[in-house]
This record gives structure tokens, sequence and C-alpha cells, in this order.
């Protein structure tokens, strides 16, 4: 398949496409894994998907030591040539995007269609790095008669890049990108609740690099804390929450070590008087992100009506949640998905509670589904709370679950005391068909990533991260090369 098209999933066996290496793969070869193996699971079905290695520290000192070989050839290949190598791994990824997305949806607990789209998305970003590689450019500076100043930027050797659970194929390619286009070699740790279609990846691509340019460990705390305290690895990234962050944060500190973090979120979506209201309530449905069941850091989680549309859209959206209702991830037409474990789902139903006893309405939802078909999962219906007021803990915690907050607001100043006042900054959404608003609320939002008429999707090219808790660092953007260079200044007298 190489052309994304939901209407055409033509694999409906799971077992067909589950990968039969289950090892480590560094160095441009499979390894056993010195720590062992652990089963992994599908949130949807309950049923077990079999072992996958579990690196310990011993397995991270091989993969790195295999890694910086690959780092000192490959930053001598010519940016042409990677870029060639690159675009077979977006070709790969769009070739088999069916079999890895089913494989996400049955490990992940995210609904196959939206998984397939998940796999072309990660080509076109595999694409967007690989047509930068001559991009990393420095720079002369004018000295006068007889000197020569120059600034290069020079690839930082093996980058370490850690992987969250709710979309962790399109992870994988969005991560690797920019540190392979700028000359680095790469190890990717994927979620361990989730990591079959990264094994499977390999197999279908592992050798398109030359050996030790693109390595994959999987494994749990141990693993990470390994690749963070490595003192071969100059640079690590996270997707994941934000103690994780930190965690990875304070390990990469007692190095110096370049740093990015994509964490968190508890995102608003306002809604001005002025807005188109069908387009406004589809947006705050859409934004919620009740697909992947609210597990994205980008959810629009906080939904801010106008008090004079309130009751409007308020009832749209009461309306259009309904066509999201969860199914197995594994059938074709499934609109909301399973919560990745059990201890999430616990979470998610804790919060429900908390949500009650501090007084928000439950509008809509709440509960686990009664369906005989989802009893092994982790299931629980998109849920709707009114009367939040700012203070309570669904309006300022992220849940990372199908839990939207409505709030009312008239006062403007108000309104964006209310919005800001959370530790994270990740996006933001604002509904109005006037300029004056949508810069006036743009501009008073603390985030890092704002859609005016718009909630949800990402785009190539533009640089996505968030301000406070939500992170360090900018991505998907010709600016995420640059972090993965060192600058150095050369001056020469002639």
């Amino acid at each position: 398949m190489t052309e994304f098209d939901p209407a055409h999933i033509s694999i409906t066996g799971l077992a067909e496409v589950l990968p039969a290496r289950r090892d480590l793969f560094y160095g441009g070869k499979w390894h056993a894994p010195q720590g062992g193996y652990v089963d992994t699971f599908s949130p949807g079905s309950g049923d077990n998907l079999g072992p996958v290695a579990e690196a310990n520290t011993a397995d991270v000192e091989a993969a790195v030591a295999a890694a910086h070989t690959g780092f000192l050839e490959w930053r001598k290949t010519k940016p042409f040539d990677r870029t060639a190598l690159m675009r077979k791994l977006a070709d790969a990824m769009r070739e088999h995007a069916e079999e890895l997305a089913l494989l996400d949806a049955a490990n992940c607990g995210n609904p196959v269609t939206p998984m397939l789209k998940d796999a072309f998305d990660g080509a076109q970003y595999i694409d967007f790095f690989a047509g930068l590689t001559t991009e990393v450019k420095g720079e002369i500076t004018p000295m006068g008669p007889g000197v020569v100043n120059m600034t290069v930027h020079e690839p930082l050797g093996v980058c370490a890049r850690i992987l969250a659970y709710n979309h962790p194929l399109m992870f994988l390619a969005i991560k690797l990108g920019a540190p392979i286009a700028a000359g680095n070699s790469v190890i990717i740790k994927p979620p361990p609740q989730a990591p079959l279609s990264a094994l499977r990846f390999f197999e279908i691509a592992g050798d398109i690099l030359p050996p030790g340019v693109l390595n994959l460990v999987t494994g749990g705390l141990e693993c990470g804390k390994a690749l963070v305290d490595h003192p071969v690895v100059p640079s690590v990234s996270l997707v994941g929450s934000v103690p994780s962050g930190i965690a990875v944060a304070e390990g990469a500190a007692k190095r110096l070590k370049h740093v990015g973090l994509e964490l968190g979120g508890k995102n608003a979506l306002i809604v001005y008087p002025d807005a188109e209201m069908d387009k406004a309530i589809n947006g705050a449905v859409m934004g919620m992100n009740f697909l992947w069941c609210g597990q994205s850091c980008g959810s629009t989680s906080r939904l801010f009506i106008h008090d004079s549309v309130y009751d409007e859209v308020l009832a749209g959206v009461l309306e259009g949640v309904k066509r999201h209702k969860p199914g197995l991830p594994t059938n074709a037409d499934t609109t909301m998905g399973a919560l990745i474990s059990k201890a999430q789902h616990d979470k998610v139903l804790k919060y429900i509670e908390i949500a009650k006893e501090d007084g928000a309405t439950l509008a809509y939802g709440g509960n686990v589904p009664d369906d005989p078909e989802l009893a092994n999962g982790f299931f629980v219906e998109p849920t709707i709370f009114t009367n939040v007021t700012p203070d309570m803990r669904i309006a300022k915690e992220e849940v990372f679950g199908p839990i939207l907050s409505v709030l009312r607001w008239s006062d403007e100043d108000d309104l964006f005391d209310a919005v800001n006042d959370v530790e994270y900054g990740l996006t933001g959404s604002v509904w109005t068909t006037s300029l004056a608003n949508a810069h006036n609320a743009s501009s008073r939002i603390e985030s890092g990533y704002i859609w005016v008429n718009g909630a949800g999707p990402h785009y190539v090219s533009v640089p996505f991260g968030g301000y406070k808790m939500s992170g360090i660092g900018r991505e998907e953007h010709k600016d995420e090369l640059f972090h993965f260079t060192e600058t150095k200044n050369i001056h020469i007298t002639l």
C-alpha cells in the first residue's frame, strides 16, 4: 500500500503480521537480551501477544558501543547519500503501513484506521528530514583582510530517543528523522507497553541504513536509565509524562547532555460568541482525541464556552460525541479505542469519581461499556463534565483519558487567568471569526502550539513543543535538526 486510503484495509488476521524477532537490534544484527524477556499484551482484547526482549544495563552498553561505531562512519556519509537511504526507510513504512497499523492497534489500543494514517504521517516526517540533509549549514563572519571566520554545525554522536505508547510507530518515524539527517546515530527505545510495531519495522527496514546507525532496544526503567546515564550518549529525548521528563532531565544533567522533552498538557479550547458554531462544536469533539481514548498530550481537555453560546455549544458537543463509541481497536470501523493498561484504566475511573466529589456534573458517559465483546479490555466511555470550575482537579491535572471538562466564561481577563493557571502549556485552540480575538487570544495563551479555528493536527515543518512543564525544545521543524548538532567556530588567520 503506497497511498493512504482508510477504505481499503485488507489485513484481518493479526497472527500473520506479528514480528518473528523479539530481540534487540544494534550494529545491524539481532541480539538476544541479557536481561531476558517479558510478555506484551493487547489492551483491547487482553490477549497475550508474546515475549519481547527486556534490555538491561549490559545490553544498553553493547547497543551504545555499536551505535557509536555506526556514528563514526555515518557522520562521513555525504548528505545526498543520507537522503537516499532515509527515503528508503519512508518507502518501507508506506509499503507496510497496513500491518504496522494493525500491530499498533492491537498493542497500544488505538483504532486501526487512524493508526494507518500514523504510518503515512510518520513516513512523511522521515521524507521531510531526508530533504534537509544539506541544510545543516553554518556561516561566514567578516573579520577583515587575512582572516576567515566560519561557524559549522557538527553531529553530536549517539542520540537516544525514548518513545511514548500512544503513537508508537509514528513517534518512531518522527524521532529518527532529524538526528539521522544531521549525521548522528540513533537508539530507539519504544514504549514497553507497545513495542511490536517497532520490532516489525526493524525486521522490514533494519538493514537499509549502515550497521549501527539505527538501533532498537526494548525494555523498561533499567533500559531507559542506562541510556540516560551512559557517558557515550550525548543526547536524550523523551516523549512522555512530566515525572518521566523530570527524571530524564535530572539524569542527563549529571553529564550536561542535550535534552529534548515532549511532555504533558492540560490544553484549553476557547469558543467565542462570534465563532462558526457548527465548526467549533466539531472542533471541540475532535480536539479531545476521543479516537485514542483521550490519550494525547495535545488533547483540548478543557472546553471554555462563552456564556452567550454555552447552551448551544454544549448541546452540540453532547450530540457530536455520540459518534465515538468504544470498540475493538483492530476493527476498521472502530471510532474509539482502549486505554493502554489497567493502571491507566483505574486512574481514569478514579478521576471520574474525583470530579463528582468536587461538584462537577456528569453530562455524558463516565462508565465502563457493558458490551461483552469488550469485557477483557480497558475501555471507558467518552466522558463529559459540566459545571466545572478552574480550581477542580479535572480542570488542572492531566488525566490522559477520555474526560472533557466544560467551563463557562464571560470576562476575558478571568478567562485567560483560568486558561493559564495550570503547570502545562502545550497546545491551545481558539474559535472565532474576529481577527482581533484570534490575535489577542493567541498571544495570551501560555502554550507553544495554537490552533485558530482548528484543533488536533500537527503540520509537517512547523515547530511543535510546549511552555512550562510541557517540555523543552521544538520538534518536527528545521530547528530540530540543529538541536542534534554542536556549534563550532573556526577562526583562521591566513
